[in-house]
């Protein structure tokens, strides 16, 4: 999506998208039929879904996904930045940040963050058909998902779009908690940065929604943590594993580049913390893992 600023409205939304990048009709003022309304569990989901994917100081009336949302459900921005700012009140991550949102909001914003917590990967896949539905994009275009990636229709296929909706998700989430930006190197192109898990999708389903189980990394450092060639230790400084200081056979360059930030203090945003405890069984596997080059 571009920043033009379009109008529609909530019922003909699919129909306006931005004539200078979407062949799209040209624009109207931002619809605001709805607004007054009480909100919907439906358009609570969607702007939930919103919710996940900029960062908090970035909630304000001029942000064009804010100003995208309110013309979705037909609302004022003012009124679509409220709700995203309500949700900051229930937020655990803001919590752990020592960051609140707005004191007083509706019964649907708890209704629907007791939706995430009890059943996260359903809520997140409901959510994103929802917006999916009301944008008149394709599931597979709201989530950033290549299609030319994926099997054949069918039952795998399905399965694979649900996890790949869900993967997603996790990554909006960890990217904007980390403003952006990579926690080892501080790299701000967005192309080049990914969302690891702490502990892996497959071994700890609790926390795989868990924005405090990811890292914002470039895709090498990615890489050596996942394969436990890097670790975080206690006081948030960078480790890597022997076999690599001791490789002989890596592009001297590249391997150089990779191993200057041993040591290094972890970039993450103010008051903002990965959980220690995850981080720490993940150290300890790492440790495991290359005690015969110690």
């Amino acid at each position: 999506m571009c920043s033009y600023i379009y109008g529609s409205n909530s019922t003909d939304a699919w129909q306006r998208r931005c004539p200078k990048c979407q062949d799209g009709r040209p624009g109207l003022d931002v619809p605001t039929e709805r607004d007054g309304e009480d909100w919907t569990r439906e358009e609570h989901m969607i702007a939930f879904h919103l919710y996940n994917k900029i960062e908090f100081g970035k909630i304000h009336i001029r942000n064009p996904d804010v100003i995208e949302l309110a013309a979705l459900l037909g609302r004022r921005v003012g009124a679509a930045s409220r709700k995203l700012a309500n949700f900051a009140r229930l937020d655990p991550v803001l919590q752990a940040r020592d960051i609140q949102g707005l004191p007083h909001g509706a019964k649907g914003e708890e209704e629907v963050w007791d939706e995430f917590r009890q059943r996260p990967e359903l809520f997140v896949f409901e959510s994103t058909l929802l917006l999916a539905e009301r944008s008149g994009y394709k599931l597979e275009q709201v989530a950033e998902i290549k299609e030319s990636d994926l099997p054949p229709p069918g039952l795998e296929r399905q399965a694979l779009v649900k996890l790949r909706v869900n993967q997603n998700f996790f990554r909006d989430r960890v990217l904007s908690a980390y403003e952006f930006r990579c926690c080892v190197t501080g790299l701000a192109n967005r192309a080049l940065l990914t969302a690891s898990h702490i502990v892996a999708w497959a071994k700890d389903e609790r926390n795989r929604l868990n924005p405090r189980n990811g890292l914002c990394l470039n895709p090498l450092h990615d890489r050596a943590f996942d394969r436990h060639l890097m670790w975080i230790d206690p006081d948030l400084k960078v480790r890597f594993s022997p076999e690599l200081h001791q490789d002989k056979t890596a592009a001297p360059d590249a391997l150089g580049w990779l191993l200057s930030f041993e040591g290094k203090q972890l970039l993450v945003p103010p008051h903002f913390r990965p959980d220690p405890e995850l981080l720490s069984q993940h150290a300890k596997l790492a440790i495991e893992t290359c005690k015969r080059f110690l």
